[in-house]
């Protein structure tokens, strides 16, 4: 332990899924008092578990349905019983629909915005007056479908709720200004988490993806923790309103 997030309360979404679990156990190896939160009850337990069987220190709110802003609030309370402050707030958690325009239903596209941007405005907005006490990070997830595409992936919805997470952190981060509040973004590409493996192992799928990285792999989940942690951490001090793509050069040729 480095202790670059000594003494930092850091509220992180998703941690049930395999980037926020990742960023959980990273944030707390390097000091973080962790609070996250899941829609999975039990994946979420389950990383509470690894984080304390390595020695961390986390909390969670499972389940929690950040689409409802009393959980929202709940989550918030949590942090502030449990610490007494929030200093990073990682909106790692979304969901989305794919399909093609003519296959993708109105409720699906609808469905995916606000499992994409209506999370994040609704954490936001409900940890904001917190943050303002003594400034802070926040670091929303966008994603590399808000700057390019896939010819195989039906991603509409996906990259439409992406393109509005990168708009919100560039507007978050005009109004953050005044109070310390620094607001950027990460923009993975093919991660292999626990949604994309099983998509990973189709060749018709994988070998196009893959194809488009420069690096000739999918990232990992720890790779975009490493970057959440030092956006969360004081290094990254005189960086706001920006976008990191964690995409293995996929946007680059």
């Amino acid at each position: 332990m480095s202790g670059r997030l000594a003494g930092k309360v850091c509220v992180i979404t998703g941690t049930g899924g395999s980037m926020g679990g990742a960023a959980a156990e990273i944030f707390a190896r390097e000091g973080a008092k962790v609070v996250g939160c899941d829609v999975n009850p039990e994946a979420a337990r389950a990383c509470v578990e690894r984080v304390h069987a390595a020695g961390g220190a986390m909390v969670s709110l499972e389940p929690c349905d950040l689409r409802d802003r009393a959980a929202c609030d709940a989550l918030v309370a949590l942090a502030l019983e449990a610490h007494g402050t929030i200093d990073v707030l990682f909106n790692n958690a979304a969901d989305a629909q794919f399909g093609w325009i003519e296959d993708l239903s109105h409720e699906a596209f609808a469905a995916t915005l606000d499992a994409e941007v209506q999370i994040v405005f609704n954490l936001t907005k409900a940890a904001w007056p917190v943050l303002k006490h003594r400034g802070g990070s926040i670091i929303n997830m966008a994603s590399v479908s808000a700057w390019s595409t896939y010819k195989v992936l039906p991603g509409l919805a996906h990259a439409a709720g992406k393109g509005a997470v990168l708009s919100m952190t560039r507007h978050l981060a005009l109004e953050g200004r005044h109070h310390g509040i620094r607001v950027n973004s990460l923009s993975p590409g093919l991660i292999e988490t626990g949604a994309t493996r099983a998509l990973l192992q189709m060749p018709e799928f994988a070998e196009t993806m893959i194809d488009k990285i420069m690096l000739g792999r999918p990232g990992q989940p720890k790779e975009v923790a490493s970057a959440a942690l030092f956006l969360a951490s004081d290094e990254s001090s005189f960086m706001t309103a920006a976008d990191i793509r964690i995409d293995g050069g996929t946007t680059a040729w």
